[in-house]
């Protein structure tokens, strides 16, 4: 059992989204030189999410990858729904049972382990672990007792954001020996496992990669294994504005589980999904702490003007790259600014570039962008912001990470508690994401729920 006492969060009341709670913030923030960067995180659109997944991926379990976001109210929201979890490390495995999530919805999705962190799993009874080498069936051989095994092979991952084959995944040549070598030393492999990139940009490749797995099960149905579980990993978009749209992937996943792995296998299929769940829940709001005007050099242009089209803007604003936007380096992102006074319609545009608040010059966010003239004191919003942001940000030259605010309608809360209960309901095929309640949910004010306690997650 799961309850929301681990985390504060708001009503939205109806007519109201997350959206007006970053308006309400920034106004109450108007008088006062507290204008701390902060978030505002939609749990709402996190259920809408589950509910889209289960409709266009029927056959597929989603176990979160927790890697990217670990923050508890996103984990406890979706251990309520149901899912399973993705977890690479001990202290993931302890955040997720931390809050009731039995072993066996657990999946220990890293291919290569630290002894006592095996010993861990092993004494809190987490089974499922991937593999990719011999040494790793030597090690888990000595280390737990009752490993259920999944072999992780190589995909064509060349097309991914950010690609994962050039450091986990056996070989189909290689699969066969360890197979044979896991075989030897007594160890349950129960199926295969792989990953076709973070930001995957071509859908066929799920499709080979399935067919490939088919062909390891088929190596170890010869060597006497009964596989049963087929891991498809993750790179799922989390918005849609992704090149790549959803349910263009899974248009390709689901006719290649049919073909390979038809529904009387007997095989359980689960994913790993991460910035699909939490991506599009998450907006950012960060304030312009300095402000540099830069006058290009006289072109010698006879022309008359005001002088303001020789000028680029640089903003300097309270988050960046070794905070929550550290997503740029590592993720390969692309954010866009959006002011949050809305421009005139004659309002005049400049070059501009934003940065962060650090002594660093590499803390640059946006290089080259165009917005209005602002001034020191002013905002701007970032959207799909929940993905690769707040898991891997630090507190760098001394500047703390944002604030996060939870929001969720009462008509998501009343589904989420209904799917707790009862689980999916039957006719999630039926609806389409606009019926569900989701990012704007129809419902504001910043009423709080009877348990609650502090909402900071770092």
């Amino acid at each position: 059992m799961t309850s929301f006492d681990n985390f504060e969060f708001s009503f939205l009341e109806e007519g109201f989204c997350a959206r007006d709670i970053i308006d309400q913030k920034i106004n109450e923030s108007t008088y006062s030189d507290d204008k701390d960067a902060f978030y505002v995180a939609d749990l709402g659109d996190v259920l809408k999410k589950h509910l889209r997944w289960a409709r266009v991926l029927p056959r597929v379990t989603p176990f979160y990858a927790v890697k990217c976001n670990d923050s508890r109210a996103v984990v406890e929201t979706l251990a309520t729904l149901g899912a399973g979890f993705d977890c690479a490390s001990k202290t993931e495995i302890q955040l997720v049972q931390s809050l009731g999530v039995e072993p066996s919805r657990i999946i220990y999705a890293n291919p290569c382990k630290q002894v006592s962190q095996i010993k861990y799993a092993s004494a809190h009874g987490v089974q499922m672990m991937t593999f990719d080498s011999e040494v790793e069936l030597m090690k888990v051989a000595r280390s737990h007792d009752n490993a259920k095994l999944v072999l992780r092979i190589a995909t064509d991952d060349s097309k991914a954001v950010c690609r994962l084959s050039v450091k986990f995944g056996a070989t189909l040549k290689g699969s066969r020996l360890l197979l044979e070598r896991a075989k030897e030393l007594g160890l349950d492999i129960i199926g295969v496992s792989f990953h076709v990139g973070s930001g995957c940009t071509d859908p066929e490749t799920y499709a080979q990669a399935i067919a490939d797995a088919r062909c390891v099960f088929d190596m170890g149905a010869e060597l006497g294994y009964n596989m049963t579980l087929l891991d498809i990993g993750g790179g799922f978009p989390g918005s849609d504005d992704s090149k790549l749209k959803f349910e263009e992937i899974t248009a390709v996943i689901n006719p290649a589980l049919d073909k390979y792995f038809p529904v009387d296998s007997g095989v359980r299929i689960i994913a790993e999904p991460g910035r699909f769940y939490v991506a599009s829940a998450y907006m950012l709001a960060v304030n312009i702490i300095a402000k540099k005007v830069n006058m290009k050099e006289q072109s010698g242009s006879d022309d008359e003007d005001d002088g303001t089209n020789d000028r680029t803007l640089m903003y300097y604003v309270n988050d960046g790259v070794y905070g929550s936007f550290n997503c740029i380096l590592f993720d390969h992102a692309h954010v866009t600014p959006i002011v949050h006074k809305k421009p005139k319609p004659d309002e005049r545009m400049y070059p501009c570039s934003i940065w962060g608040p650090t002594c660093d010059g590499l803390d640059r966010i946006v290089e080259l962008c165009t917005l209005p003239d602002r001034q020191v004191g002013d905002w701007l919003l970032f959207e799909n912001m929940g993905a690769y942001t707040v898991a891997a940000s630090s507190t760098f030259n001394g500047f703390q990470k944002p604030d996060i605010y939870y929001v969720m309608s009462r008509s998501a809360w009343q589904c989420m508690q209904q799917i707790h209960a009862h689980g999916m309901p039957a006719l999630v095929e039926e609806q389409s994401p606009g019926n569900m309640p989701g990012h704007c949910g129809r419902e504001s004010t910043l009423e709080l729920p009877a348990k609650s306690c502090a909402a900071r997650v770092l």
